[in-house]
């Protein structure tokens, strides 16, 4: 049968087709029902035969309840992960801003779980929004934050892993990170809005100054280190498989002082104490 002729009683795939296509639709209710993709499924002049009126509501009015629910649905799953967005914008133009991403990147899953995956990308698309630049590098921390979360569990390199190592071999091994590791190099600082976030104070103004942390989950927490850019250059030259000699030895070239150097292993064995690597490869 043609999908253009509407049997007495539709096929209950016809029906859910119609109703997702209506329901994730922005705009109106009545804009929902008339679109393309909905009115390929029922037609508008159709509709009572499939929606009936109840005592106080129109069918047009019933469908409505469930294409409002929705965007508000849309809005609690992303401000579950994106809440410091929300805590700077506010629930007003958050809700402006949930309205606008759902419209260029409905869900397409059926799980709301990655739903606010292309954030950071909306904020690339829409350069004339409001502090675009700054709300791109927020939204990608909250969702390295929520990556590392989520991310499969890895042991950690241990010391039992390190001592079997040979003196010789050093110069050579490679270090395999965590998955659940997260590298962000930001032009804005956006930590203190995290903190203003979590201990309930006012949103600070966007500033921008270059910041960069390691995000990572360990027991069951993700964990931040803010990093200099030494320390950043360094830890994502060992976790993109750069050999462990000559990345210590190009990063201790770059500090100017043998007491600078030192910090150097410093930093790598506080790094290997949080548990970033997984394992260590010869």
């Amino acid at each position: 049968m043609s999908r253009d002729a509407l049997p007495l009683q539709p096929g209950l795939e016809r029906l859910q087709r119609w109703m997702q296509a209506v329901v994730v639709h922005p705009g109106t209710v009545e804009d929902a029902i008339a679109s393309t993709g909905a009115a390929a499924e029922i037609p508008v002049e159709s509709l009572d035969r499939v929606v009936r009126p109840s005592r106080s509501m129109s069918p047009a009015e019933r469908v409505g309840v469930y294409h409002g629910m929705y965007l508000m649905r849309m809005e609690e799953a992303l401000a579950a992960d994106y809440p410091v967005t929300r805590h700077q914008l506010g629930d007003h133009r958050f809700r402006h801003l949930v309205r606008a991403y759902v419209e260029r990147h409905p869900s397409r899953s059926y799980t709301l779980n990655r739903l606010g995956d292309h954030l950071p990308q909306f904020f690339l698309e829409e350069p004339d929004w409001p502090q675009a630049a700054f709300l791109h590098d927020l939204a990608r921390l909250e969702l390295a934050m929520t990556e590392a979360f989520d991310e499969e569990e890895s042991p950690a390199l241990g010391p039992a892993e390190l001592e079997a190592v040979a003196p010789e071999a050093w110069e050579r091994a490679r270090l395999r990170p965590i998955a659940a590791l997260r590298l962000l190099a930001l032009r804005h600082a956006v930590i203190p809005h995290l903190l203003a976030y979590h201990e309930d104070r006012p949103a600070p103004a966007p500033r921008r100054r270059a910041s960069r942390v390691a995000l990572y989950r360990r027991d069951f927490a993700v964990r931040r280190l803010e990093l200099d850019r030494a320390q950043h250059e360094l830890l994502a030259a060992l976790c993109s498989g750069a050999p462990l000699g000559g990345a210590l030895s190009a990063a201790a070239a770059r500090q100017r002082s043998a007491r600078q150097q030192d910090k150097i292993f410093r930093w790598f064995r506080t790094w290997v104490a949080e548990g970033l690597f997984a394992a260590i490869e010869i």
